[in-house]
């Protein structure tokens, strides 16, 4: 399909999208780009539960399938475009390398906190991925914690816009602090934590070891890694990555040494 054509496509379902459901950024637009509409009660406030839900086309479920198409398209758009100019990137280079229009690019995402969001999903997943399977196949437990350090700072060594955008959320009247509902970093070092502290918790009952603050090291980790990782893209970008990950991993393998070394804890 030619861009002309892509254009005229997007801009004429605009155009009837609008006619039907109303102006972009209502709600019924975030329902057609997937999200929640909300609890269910009607404009009236009655429930609405026992009702049947509408029947839909066949054209309009092939128009929900172009909206994920689109969504997913402009948001590897937004990727490239971090990398070309930063992570203040502006929605206008997002819309110049996806070859269309901010008005395009506003169709298919609420705000610029909406796209923030997309970019963050497909990059968490990324940065999880990465971080589990190093951990995975590593070995001894003092190899693991060295490789799960390692992987994270590849990923910063690797794309640090793509970094700095994702750990610098955009203001928005949606985005909250830490800990809130659209805390991506919280979440993603959250998850991240947990998993860390599941494989301290492994190796601990292996070795028939009280498992209890398996949780707590491996967030602890988590928050050292990336404290001393953003210390290290912002302060010391000379210093090798192979030299960060082993003064993070000798650090933290001083003090888990002494728990979960069963050569040690034996002695």
């Amino acid at each position: 399909m030619s861009r002309r054509s892509q254009r005229h496509e997007d801009e004429g379902q605009g155009r009837r999208d609008g006619d039907r459901r109303g102006r972009p950024g209502s709600p019924s637009d975030a329902a057609a780009a997937g999200a929640p509409l909300g609890d269910g009660a009607g404009a009236d406030g009655a429930d609405q539960d026992s009702a049947p839900p509408p029947r839909r086309d066949k054209r309009s479920s092939r128009w929900d399938e172009h909206r994920r198409e689109r969504r997913k398209e402009l948001t590897l758009a937004t990727i490239v475009a971090i990398r070309a100019h930063g992570a203040d990137v502006g929605m206008s280079q997002v819309a110049a390398q996806a070859r269309t229009s901010k008005t395009v690019v506003y169709r298919h995402f609420a705000d610029k906190f909406d796209l923030y969001q997309a970019v963050c999903e497909r990059v968490g997943a990324v940065i999880v991925g990465q971080v589990q399977e190093a951990m995975r196949q590593a070995g001894p437990p003092e190899k693991t914690l060295l490789a799960g350090v390692d992987a994270y700072l590849g990923l910063i060594e690797a794309d640090p816009d793509i970094y700095r955008y994702v750990m610098r959320p955009p203001a928005s009247e949606r985005s909250s602090s830490s800990g809130g509902p659209n805390d991506f970093v919280g979440d993603l070092t959250s998850f991240i934590g947990d998993f860390v502290g599941e494989i301290i918790s492994t190796e601990l009952h292996r070795q028939n070891r009280d498992a209890t603050p398996a949780t707590t090291w491996g967030h602890a980790l988590v928050g050292m890694v990336r404290s001393v990782g953003d210390h290290w893209l912002t302060v010391r970008p000379e210093v090798s990555r192979e030299t960060i990950a082993g003064e993070i991993a000798d650090l933290a393998w001083a003090g888990l040494s002494r728990t979960v070394n069963e050569a040690v804890a034996s002695a």
